[in-house]
């Protein structure tokens, strides 16, 4: 198959800044996902439901586990199984945003029900948001509540970004349970909290818009799920005393701090800003495909595969490893497609670190 895009020139135009903006669609690459996965692309709810169920199921009888045991070492591994197991319970938030509002009948309402109200993280916090970052014309830029260029800010704002997700569980309570009934009487308060602190974006300058028809349905029920939920947790620590509470923010602060790690390395955060084309936003996304099993822990439901998704966003999480192996077999090496496939999580990591020390001091 002859290739739009020269695997050597390609090469070349990412060893520089602003690589983005220069570089043009790969149109067989593009041709081939459409053409090798008409089969594919319908989201199965035999699979969905008992994945989200027994990862929820797990994670939930991990967690009072490590509240009620004594030994610290047993207390730790279930600490650790719960935040895994929760963390790809939460992961389907994602496939929600884009399954069409047909298919899966209930899952919504029975994934907030179990895991995004308990949680404090309901679907609406991603709903309306996650999308913007697909858009053709906004991904990479100002607009895209999802994008930082990590890789071309100083040095200290990589363990800065990780860092402070251990926060997530804490500023969740203080949302639910304060910002959100003061918001119901206080309209400045309320209008506050739904720009800044009612989505799950990194863009500091982002300001999500108010909801309009379902979505608003949806929001007020969720709200008022999260208040009397966070509240409940509250008032737990009257009965139980703050050992429980404690023992699960710890848990669920690992859990965050592991999507945080996995949002760093989800991209290579390359772009200054400027509009991208389809395959310039493909590979600054990233791939972490098989045959290494670890990422499936870090990158659950689908995320290994985060390049591909940018290629096909409504491709259900369980058809994108037979879609990327047919991809990947029909291209071959030196293809613009795998050119966006990386080995790890670490490597990753290291290589927008040093973007940072490079790139990031001489902006400085």
């Amino acid at each position: 198959m002859q290739h739009t895009l020269d695997a050597a020139e390609t090469a070349r135009l990412q060893a520089q800044g602003g690589w983005h903006a220069q570089l043009p669609d790969d149109k067989a690459m593009l041709r081939a996902a459409r053409d090798l996965t008409k089969d594919l692309g319908e989201a199965r709810g035999a699979i969905y439901w008992p994945d989200m169920l027994v990862s929820a199921g797990i994670g939930y009888a991990a967690i009072a586990g490590a509240i009620l045991v004594s030994g610290i070492g047993v207390k730790i591994a279930l600490g650790i199984v719960a935040s895994l197991a929760l963390y790809r319970a939460l992961m389907f938030i994602h496939e929600l945003t884009h399954i069409h509002k047909s298919s899966l009948p209930g899952f919504r309402l029975g994934w907030n029900l179990l895991v995004g109200i308990p949680l404090l993280t309901p679907s609406f916090m991603y709903e309306g948001v996650h999308t913007l970052h697909h858009k053709r014309t906004q991904y990479g830029t100002i607009e895209d509540p999802e994008y930082l260029p990590l890789a071309l800010m100083k040095p200290w704002s990589l363990p800065a970004f990780v860092l402070v997700a251990l926060l997530a569980p804490l500023a969740l309570v203080i949302r639910s349970a304060i910002l959100v009934p003061l918001g119901a009487v206080l309209p400045p308060v309320r209008r506050f909290v739904w720009q800044r602190f009612s989505s799950l974006s990194i863009n500091p300058d982002f300001r999500r818009k108010p909801p309009e028809g379902a979505m608003k349905r949806r929001v007020f029920w969720q709200e008022l799920g999260v208040f009397v939920w966070s509240w409940a947790l509250i008032g737990s620590t009257f009965v139980f005393g703050w050992a429980p509470l404690l023992t699960a923010f710890v848990i669920l602060s690992v859990t965050a701090l592991l999507n945080q790690l996995r949002t760093l390395v989800a991209h290579l955060w390359e772009n200054e800003g400027e509009a991208m084309t389809v395959t310039a936003q493909f590979l600054d996304s990233v791939n972490v495909p098989p045959p290494g099993p670890v990422a499936e822990i870090w990158a659950p439901v689908g995320l290994r595969y985060h390049a591909l998704h940018h290629l096909m966003p409504s491709m259900p999480y369980h058809d994108l490893p037979e879609a990327h192996r047919r991809l990947n077999a029909e291209l071959g090496d030196g293809s613009t497609y795998q050119g966006a496939n990386h080995p790890g999580m670490f490597p990753l990591v290291a290589r927008i670190a040093k973007s940072t020390m490079t790139r990031g001091r001489a902006r400085a």
